[in-house]
């Protein structure tokens, strides 16, 4: 029998970055996320460790075209932070 492969083990920035993702619900953006003093190298780990998840929009107002990135936790995510 198999045993699933174990969450490698937080460190307090990821597990601050978890948390305060998990608070926002989905509303994160990659301006608020530097914000909070999290680098970009920590998302990526965070994506590729399938805790977090990132989604990019496109939007066009008054001629204006700007490109949002939303962070979100996955259910993943959320175990990690509760163990």
């Amino acid at each position: 029998m198999a045993i699933p492969p174990r969450q490698p083990r937080l460190t307090a920035e990821q597990r601050r970055a978890l948390e305060m993702l998990d608070r926002l619900q989905g509303r994160c953006t990659r301006p608020v996320w530097a914000a909070h003093g999290f680098t970009f190298a920590m998302l990526v780990d965070l994506v590729r460790d399938g805790l977090t998840d990132v989604r990019a929009e496109t939007l066009t107002a008054r001629g204006w075209t700007t490109e949002i990135v939303h962070i979100r936790i996955t259910a993943a995510g959320r175990r990690a932070i509760e163990e």
